[in-house]
């Protein structure tokens, strides 16, 4: 077990030498890694400095009881590209939680669902920035929108959003 560790420490240290976001691989001594994650519900953020509404998002992730760890960079585009991000689905924003990759205004209770079904895909994403969407309010309101759950080969409605 402890040459397990020493190990993923290694890989967790060497992953860090760039600028990717590192998706480490946190253990107790009572928990599997992916268990941690989940249970704790530690997102990862990675945002512009200057964007009010990824702040917005965070704020709606924290109250529904996630840990939120917020890193600003000015260089989006390359969290997104290793993100494997498909062109026309980003948006402001990208966090990491657990494996998946989240690209912007994602409800809660979406991630909540990915992380509870488990599906295969690198994650979920809603493309450009749909009012009403968490961090996008703008008074009563909310414009249709979908969810999509995003791999290498495409996109695929994971849920969706009516307007009003």
């Amino acid at each position: 077990m402890k040459k397990l560790l020493v190990v993923l420490s290694a890989l967790f240290i060497a992953a860090c030498g760039d600028d990717a976001p590192a998706q480490p691989e946190t253990t107790t001594a009572d928990k599997p890694a992916a268990q941690v994650a989940s249970t704790d519900k530690v997102l990862e953020v990675y945002k512009s400095p200057t964007c009010g509404c990824c702040g917005d998002w965070v704020d709606h992730m924290k109250e529904n009881g996630y840990t939120v760890e917020v890193h600003d960079t000015d260089n989006m585009q390359a969290i997104k590209e290793k993100a494997g991000i498909l062109p026309g689905g980003g948006s402001c924003h990208t966090a990491f939680i657990d494996g998946y990759v989240i690209e912007g205004h994602v409800p809660a209770s979406d991630v909540d669902r990915l992380l509870a079904e488990r599906p295969q895909g690198k994650g979920l994403t809603v493309p450009g920035m749909p009012v009403g969407s968490p961090g996008m309010e703008m008074g009563d309101r909310v414009d249709t929108y979908d969810v999509l759950l995003f791999d290498e080969d495409g996109m695929a409605v994971f849920s969706h959003h009516p307007g009003n």
